[in-house]
């Protein structure tokens, strides 16, 4: 496929695992996803692409100075082109800014935040980077959702941070689910809300595979933890999981 070179404002742009043992989750992911890697050195902390046929395709990193005890987690990043824009909208809409905007040399600008229910996200601005390269193809991120008891609070606060056109596709009670879609996306959804009894709300990532079930049978062997045997639904047949460092990921085999 094409090499991914644009976002529009507000899409699930990058992804990248906070964990505390990098070398430990190429293991984990290289095989099940076809991934090599690329340590980007010192002046980057360390910091690694995934890389899929080359293209970027995710992170790993580990957690920053003095949080070394940060639970291993998927994290997210929202396109802006305003990212300072964004940022003031986050605290005037009820959330918390925590990071920049921060400039990472030659590749764009970044800050992270929490919306007011506590779920983390972070913004992109790009600049040498645009964010994965691949998408929507095994090997490659092919969905974001915010799960969240604060179903409503949620809608109404990322509204306020961009344009998403918000489409309810359960009934609103037993399935509450709200697809998300922007005026740069063709009315294709990119990302989406799911209401749930969670403890921590959080940003969940995605993954395409070519075999859900092989898939869950090489997280097995590696070490990871399947939450729920593969099933299938509308979107594909998905199999929830944690990696060895805790992380929650789901891999899907797309329809």
């Amino acid at each position: 496929m094409p090499v991914r070179d644009s976002y529009p404002d507000g899409a699930p742009c990058w992804s990248d695992l906070t964990c505390a043992d990098p070398l430990g989750a190429q293991d984990f992911y290289g095989p099940i996803m076809g991934w090599e890697f690329q340590e980007l050195g010192p002046a980057y902390d360390g910091y690694t692409m995934c890389l899929l046929d080359g293209r970027p395709a995710a992170a790993l990193m580990r957690p920053p100075a003095g949080a070394e005890r940060l639970p291993s987690a998927w994290n997210v990043y929202l396109a802006t082109s305003e990212l300072a824009s964004v940022l003031d909208r986050v605290t005037r809409a009820g959330g918390t800014a925590v990071l920049g905007p921060h400039q990472v040399p030659g590749a764009g600008l970044l800050a992270f935040a929490f919306d007011p229910a506590g779920a983390a996200f972070g913004l992109w601005q790009a600049g040498g980077h645009h964010g994965a390269a691949v998408y929507g193809e095994p090997g490659a991120v092919c969905w974001h959702e915010l799960t969240t008891p604060e179903a409503d609070g949620s809608d109404a606060f990322f509204a306020e941070l961009f344009p998403y056109q918000q489409k309810q596709v359960g009934d609103g009670r037993a399935v509450d689910y709200t697809e998300w879609s922007l005026p740069g996306s063709a009315g294709l959804p990119v990302c989406g809300r799911s209401r749930a009894a969670v403890p921590q709300p959080h940003w969940a990532t995605y993954f395409a595979v070519p075999e859900a079930d092989h898939a869950a049978d090489q997280v097995r062997g590696l070490g990871g933890r399947v939450l729920r045997d593969p099933f299938d639904s509308p979107y594909g047949r998905m199999v929830p999981c944690t990696d060895p460092g805790g992380a929650r990921v789901t891999f899907c085999q797309l329809p």
